[in-house]
């Protein structure tokens, strides 16, 4: 086609990937308030300001301030899956981040420690909208080449908050009143009332769009992501078809959207997920990040040499979380878990020896080793469960996300409650817990874990062999071949022809036996040769089910159509209409 005839279609200003870098960096920042809240109050216990004004509260009163944050996010999760789904992710983020406003207010003019608790419950209710939504809004934008990345970077964004609260905490620790605490938790409203002013600029997901049959608008929003806005793009055409093929698959296998069809029918997907998440909890690290100054304090860092201890090591936090940026999609995500569960083990087996020996090595070692734990869990448990909800269908995503969510949160309520009465009952023993549970997740993830890099969300069935086929005669390449290759090289017409090894496992056309297990890692079993009867797509093939002209994308003119009857509602429209010619 002709360049000069391409039309290019813009919902935003920006297009390509400007538009997805953007568009992570800021769904990123989201998860930064997290990180912030997090961090906060971590410090904050230190302060004595803070403990004169609230009559220094017992540790059974710190711990249940310190995890209703967690009670409130759990009791969201569930009903911010449901609101993804019914509104969009964009709506559902900007919904949480007026809701964290509102906590955040809250806490910066307690008056009593039971009040600050108040406000910590709505920051959780907060925080659970944005924890379960920011992870699906950024693996339905990623593509599949890239999307490790921008979940790592997603991460990292929330290491940067929990090491930016501490920072705060530390320079304001520098006033001699109340002002020392109150003013971080002042900050947080700012930054979140800023990102709220921020939601009404990123795009709605292409996922939620057809699966809402808002066909215009998500062919629109997959040209500005992958094709700079031209809406003739073959790429973007292409994904447009696989995406709408999913869908339509999915409707045809049942269309349920319930909780209940999903632990049904996607379990293995579900426990992947889930158990993701249970064990970034349980391998300890809100034992570290929660009461971080505390341990500095009980190994002989005291007072404000305690959080700056804290800051040094939240720096080393947020470089641990830079390698896997590159390594989540070339090493691959097993590979990070397993590593990072042993290296997490040995740093929590000699925390637990060092405190034990309790000599004047004690405090040089633990802060060592907590630096070193933190690293290993910045490299793999931290980024890595997060973006595991990429295992789960499209039907059921936003639910599923909540579900895995739910999980963190249940085993993040029960670590920030337990740790304090731990640490003051049986102190270096409690070190022991986390290590253990390291070796469980290491057994864990070397069993039951897929591999997952380099497949589309379309692609996660073959892993899992619990979907139909999406094969059609039309989408004969794979988009992560392309996506890289366009990227890289400026084109996609030499690469139109390829396919990932997941494309050629489910396509007929290509089944061999060397082909078996290529994905899943089963045993090769013999086949007999396939007659010619063979190469036809099967019963379960979208092809086979209605006409092709179910996924194919809105032509030129109804794209353009669309947009000048919006133009022609906006106000700028109606003022030009009612101007005189």
């Amino acid at each position: 086609m002709d360049p000069s005839s391409h039309h290019q279609v813009k919902d935003s200003f920006l297009v390509g990937r400007a538009l997805l870098n953007f568009t992570s960096i800021f769904v990123s920042l989201g998860v930064f308030l997290f990180g912030f809240e997090q961090g906060l109050m971590s410090s904050l216990l230190t302060n004595t300001y803070f403990k004169n004004y609230f009559n220094n509260p017992s540790p059974a009163a710190v711990g249940t301030m310190i995890a209703i944050l967690e009670i409130g996010a759990l009791f969201s999760l569930f009903e911010a899956g449901k609101v993804g789904d019914r509104i969009g992710r964009r709506k559902t983020i900007r919904y949480g981040l007026a809701i964290f406003v509102v906590g955040g207010l809250f806490q910066a003019t307690a008056p009593t420690i039971w009040m600050l608790g108040f406000g910590r419950l709505i920051s959780g209710v907060a925080i659970g909208f944005l924890t379960t939504i920011i992870p699906c809004y950024q693996s339905e934008i990623s593509p599949p080449t890239d999307r490790g990345f921008y979940a790592c970077l997603e991460f990292t964004g929330n290491i940067v908050g929990y090491s930016s609260s501490i920072w705060v905490d530390y320079g304001f620790s520098f006033l001699e009143n109340d002002w020392s605490w109150r003013t971080p938790l002042a900050v947080q409203c700012v930054m979140g009332f800023l990102l709220f002013m921020g939601s009404f600029v990123i795009v709605e997901t292409p996922r939620w769009l057809l699966d809402h049959d808002h066909d215009i608008e998500g062919l629109i929003v997959i040209s500005d992501l992958y094709a700079d806005g031209v809406i003739e793009n073959e790429l973007a055409r292409y994904e447009f078809r696989q995406i709408k093929e999913n869908v339509l698959v999915q409707r045809i296998e049942g269309g349920e959207r319930s909780y209940r069809y999903m632990f049904a029918r996607y379990k293995k997907r579900l426990l992947v997920a889930c158990f993701s998440q249970m064990f970034a909890q349980l391998n300890g690290i809100n034992i570290v990040s929660y009461y971080a100054p505390m341990i500095f304090e009980s190994a002989g860092w005291v007072g404000r040499s305690a959080i700056f201890m804290t800051g040094i090591n939240s720096l080393v936090y947020i470089a641990s979380t830079i390698p896997p940026w590159y390594l989540v999609d070339t090493w691959g995500r097993k590979p990070l878990l397993l590593s990072g569960s042993v290296v997490m083990a040995v740093s929590l087996f000699s925390i637990a020896y060092s405190l034990f020996l309790d000599n004047k090595y004690t405090a040089h070692v633990v802060v060592g080793f907590v630096i070193v734990f933190n690293a290993a869990f910045g490299a793999s448990w931290g980024p890595i469960p997060w973006m595991m909800n990429e295992v789960l269908p499209n039907s059921v995503r936003s639910k599923g996300a909540a579900a895995s969510t739910a999980t963190n949160w249940l085993f993040n309520f029960i670590v920030g409650e337990m740790t304090p009465i731990l640490l003051a009952e049986i102190k270096w023993r409690t070190y022991l817990i986390p290590a253990s549970s390291c070796v469980l997740s290491f057994l864990c993830v070397h069993f039951l874990f897929p591999e997952t890099k380099g497949l589309s969300l379309e692609e996660m069935g073959s892993v899992f062999d619990d979907s139909s086929s999406i094969f059609s005669f039309h989408s004969g390449y794979n988009y992560g071949s392309l996506e890289a290759s366009s990227s890289r090289n400026g084109t996609s017409s030499d690469v139109l022809t390829q396919q990932s090894p997941a494309q050629m496992a489910r396509n007929p056309s290509y089944k061999r036996p060397e082909m078996e297990g290529l994905i899943t890692g089963t045993p090769v079993v013999p086949q007999m040769p396939l007659s010619t009867d063979s190469l036809k797509p099967v019963a379960s093939d979208v092809s086979s089910q209605w006409d092709d002209t179910a996924v194919e994308p809105p032509s030129v003119e109804e794209v353009l159509e669309y947009k000048r009857k919006l133009q022609a509602k906006s106000w700028w429209g109606a003022m030009k209409q009612s101007s005189p010619a």
